[in-house]
This record gives structure tokens, sequence and C-alpha cells, in this order.
């Protein structure tokens, strides 16, 4: 089982993690917060640069807790948040499925995260 959890917690972690580096540095083909504040602002989530680097922090350092197995519970708030508020602004709208631009892929994500929280990280972890 610990193996598993690691397996998830390693590949859904660092996913996240670089999601974060996208919003904040620009890397990885991201737009850094600047062009990710602007398309927020775009949308309406205001201010943009700064609610970018709410975001990217919140993915860089949830990511980041939940790969490594700390306080898996904090990561999991941070990401689930996040995509709680993907899902309300932007994917919502579209319905479920993510062939038409929807919730169905956070959704899945929220329910990875928040599974892992409640059973727990395994017992490989960085403590």
């Amino acid at each position: 089982m610990s193996w598993g959890l690691l397996l998830i917690r390693l590949v859904v972690g660092i996913t996240f993690m670089g999601h974060g580096a996208q919003k904040l540095f620009g890397w990885f083909g991201g737009y850094g917060l600047k062009g990710t504040g602007g398309w927020l602002d775009s949308i309406g989530v205001k201010p943009g640069v700064a609610m970018a680097f709410i975001a990217g922090a919140a993915e860089l350092v949830g990511g980041f807790l939940f790969a490594a197995g700390i306080l898996t519970w904090v990561g999991s708030i941070l990401l689930a948040a996040t995509m709680l508020v993907a899902i309300a602004k932007v994917h919502a709208p579209n319905g479920y499925w993510v062939t038409q631009n929807g919730s169905e892929y956070n959704v899945v994500l929220i329910a990875v995260v928040i599974g892992v929280a409640l059973i727990g990280p395994g017992a490989y972890t960085l403590l």
C-alpha cells in the first residue's frame, strides 16, 4: 500500500509543482505571474497578479508537501482549494467532461488529494 501511495503522491505532487512553477516563474511553457495575472484579470479574478501568485504558491507548496508526505493534509487542502477555484471560475460553466473544458479532471484531482489525505501518506515520506 505504501508504494502505491508514494507513486500517487509523487506523480500528482510533482505535476502540481510544475503548474505552480508555470504560474510563478514562467517555467515549462507557463506565462509567469504577469501573463497568468493578465489572464485571471480577463476572466474576472482580480487582482490578477496577486491571485496568480496565490494560486502558483498553493500549487508549488501544496504539491511539494503532498509529494514529500509532509503535512499531507495541508498540501491536500491547498491543492483542493486551488482546484475548487478553477472549477468555479473556469470549468463549471462548461459542464463536467474535460472534452468540453469541463471540471472532470479537476474533480478527479480533488478526489485523489483528499483521498490520500484521509488515508495518510504511507510509510515512505521525507519525515
